[in-house]
């Protein structure tokens, strides 16, 4: 079999991977997915319980819902809102469906290579095909040869750290038996009780540091969440860009984020400690107490909620050629775009195959991984970055060189909006966003259905 021959392989079965793979298909090209996981979007259902800010005409791609028609599928109503759930069950399963054998289950990734050549070889190295090494569910291994890579595979199985140094904190491994990496699910009876009645500090300035102070804002005012209390644990100071783009952000759902964080502060069911860098984590009988790198400690609590961002798993990738960026981890064209202390969402330019290219030809990060450890991802940045690799891949550098996308302005990024109803009516304004038609901002929300 030729190099031209072989499949374009996908690692991962989310939500770019799987655009990826219908990007192809409707290129003519042969994509293999392998999704580490027993279903796709394995990661999108560990957090399931989270509510997009996102409305479904933002999450679904062209080229997936032209693969999907065929089928019967009919496109969830676009205006509104659907959870991490929704998403895998109603989306993502269906589209993987219909890609049948082209995606395989269960089978992990450990390492990808040029055929006969290590990273040091240059000799006819672009002659070469991909070798990918697999490991399946029963721990036996395979090898797959791939004419091109696209590594899908996201951040979410590397949470960052504790550490304000990157690393993990002095005892943070410890204590690990209460501290989560998490938005906790307050539908979940354990998890309800874990947080219910207790002190819980969340570190992180995100999307999802805030939804995790709304909902534990909302269990403190029920029934049997009487005590609960959290402390947000800042590493910066509070200033007018803390909790986002607010009224005025285009994406109305994420902009409730912010404020919802600010009114849990606000209405007493969060303390705001800012300015502390986490250096240890001290057992203090049945609590934790966090000790500052400037020597400040924080009063007991009973759990910790860590959510200081994701990281990109590099090291199946270590016999590959990348060029990244040496800070946030993304390729070097890229990195520029999207660096978060200029950037937010609306202001990264819609890139594709040029700035995600790398020294070794035809390998490509996509999706949240091509973004490393900044945090201001979109799924539609995402759907552009593989139209643009398919385009490239088949040929077609026109198309590959097109941009086709228009993001919406301001707000913080990943996470998830948070309202007491899904459905949702389009803005006045127009344009690509929705707002939902009944929104809690603070001790009301969110929604028992989740969202974060």
């Amino acid at each position: 079999m030729s190099e031209q021959q072989l499949p374009v392989v996908v690692i991962g079965a989310g939500p770019a991977g799987l655009a990826a793979a219908a990007h192809l298909v409707e290129r003519g090209l042969d994509p293999l997915v392998l999704e580490a996981g027993s279903a796709a979007g394995s990661a999108v259902r560990e957090w399931g319980h989270v509510r997009l800010f996102s409305t479904w005409s933002e999450v679904v791609d062209p080229a997936a819902e032209k693969l999907l028609a065929p089928t019967g599928w009919v496109k969830p109503d676009a205006a509104t809102y659907p959870s991490g759930a929704d998403w895998a069950e109603r989306y993502l399963q269906p589209l993987a469906d219909v890609l049948g054998d082209k995606v395989r289950y269960g089978a992990t990734v450990t390492g990808v290579s040029r055929v006969g050549r290590d990273r040091i070889v240059d000799a006819d190295r672009e002659a070469q095909p991909f070798t990918v090494r697999i490991q399946l569910a029963d721990a036996s291994e395979q090898r797959v040869l791939a004419h091109a890579v696209i590594d899908a595979s996201g951040t979410w199985a590397t949470p960052s750290p504790i550490g304000g140094d990157g690393l993990p904190a002095l005892g943070e491994k410890a204590a690990s038996d209460r501290i989560s990496y998490r938005i906790p699910d307050l539908d979940n009876p354990a998890a309800r009780a874990r947080y219910a009645g207790k002190r819980t500090a969340v570190i992180g300035s995100g999307a999802s540091a805030f939804t995790a102070l709304a909902t534990l804002a909302a269990l403190s005012t029920s029934d049997d969440g009487a005590g609960t209390h959290a402390v947000w644990v800042l590493r910066r100071g509070i200033s007018g860009s803390t909790f986002g783009g607010g009224t005025a952000d285009q994406l109305p759902a994420r902009g409730a984020l912010g404020l919802a964080a600010k009114a849990a502060v606000d209405n007493g069911h969060a303390d705001a400690v800012t300015g502390f860098r986490t250096d240890a984590i001290e057992r203090d009988g049945e609590q934790l107490v966090l000790v500052g790198d400037d020597g400040r400690r924080l009063d007991p609590v009973d759990e910790v909620i860590v959510l200081t961002g994701l990281r990109p798993d590099l090291s199946f990738l270590s016999e590959l050629r990348l060029g990244l960026d040496e800070r946030l981890q993304a390729p070097v064209e890229l990195a520029p775009l999207i660096d978060p202390n200029q950037h937010s969402c609306g202001t990264v330019y819609p890139h594709g195959v040029n700035e995600l290219s790398h020294p070794e030809k035809d390998v490509y990060l996509v999706g949240m991984k091509s973004y490393g450890r900044a945090p201001t991802f979109l799924a539609m940045t995402g759907y552009e970055q593989v139209r643009s690799i398919a385009a490239a891949l088949a040929g077609d550098r026109e198309a590959a060189e097109r941009v086709e996308l228009t993001l919406p302005e301001t707000g913080v990024c990943g996470g998830a909006g948070l309202f007491d109803e899904p459905q949702a009516t389009p803005t006045d304004g127009g344009g690509c966003c929705a707002a939902p038609t009944t929104l809690t901002i603070g001790v009301g929300a969110p929604a028992s259905s989740g969202g974060c």
